[in-house]
């Protein structure tokens, strides 16, 4: 992809410019601070809580838009210029999956059970649980239940995740670009766990840091040879900084 083509980044946070203890990499912000300074803006992409992910961007400097909770958070401005939250999950439909799941849980399993992450209090769109259990349990129980439950599981490695089916972080991005003006051709999307697949999809250009999964890994058009903040570092030099 040429230089001219990338007209914007787009980026995960935990495992891709955090390292694996969730500790930012200054190789990272260092690389998109200098993007930032040509023009080139970084959306912040994550699994996380809004408050976090603003506070990550405003910190490093990203200043294209955000995409929380898997994409059932974004930011939205306002006439004036002022940015706000905008929930798109439904979060009632994700209440109830986990309250059936939990049930099951309990039911079926003595050794196991659905705690809520710490900052549970403040998704607006999600739950996240402690990585206790395997993803493909809980999948299992979804795909087996005779109700309808209309929700996603995703591992990302930090927790799990349980999120509206009809959101994600790609069709949430597309919302970003559409009130920002950048064509999704145009970014370059940088990730690591299977919760990004979704929106490397929707880009441009594809960048898997060294780290990542290997179906998140099977979908990049560019492999980073370094893990972590290391590899998008080295995807920002190789495609914008010194294309």
């Amino acid at each position: 992809m040429q230089k001219r083509k990338i007209k914007a980044i787009a980026v995960d946070v935990d495992g891709t410019i955090t390292d694996g203890d969730r500790k930012i990499c200054i190789s990272a912000i260092e690389a998109i601070r200098s993007a930032e300074n040509i023009g080139i803006p970084t959306i912040i992409v994550t699994g996380n809580i809004f408050f976090y992910a603003y506070a990550t961007a405003r910190l490093i400097g990203a200043t294209g838009g955000i995409v929380a909770e898997n994409g059932g958070v974004i930011s939205e401005t306002d006439n004036e210029g002022i940015e706000k939250i905008k929930v798109l999950g439904n979060f009632d439909k994700v209440v109830k999956a986990f309250e059936y799941l939990d049930l099951e849980i309990k039911n079926k399993y003595d050794n196991f059970e659905l705690k809520k992450v710490d900052d549970s209090n403040s998704r607006l769109s999600e739950i996240a649980i402690y990585r206790t259990i395997d993803e493909k349990i809980l999948k299992n129980i979804l795909k087996n239940s005779s109700e309808k439950l209309d929700v996603e599981i995703y591992d990302t490695q930090f927790a799990i995740h349980i999120t509206d089916k009809n959101i994600n972080k790609g069709s949430s991005l597309g919302i970003i670009c559409e009130k920002t003006g950048f064509d999704t051709d145009e970014i370059m999307a940088i990730g690591d766990s299977e919760n990004d697949i979704e929106f490397l999809n929707v880009c441009g250009f594809k960048v898997a840091v060294g780290n990542a999964d290997d179906n998140l890994k099977e979908k990049a058009d560019y492999i980073c040879k370094n893990k972590y903040g290391d590899g998008v570092k080295e995807a920002i030099e190789k495609f914008i900084l010194k294309n």
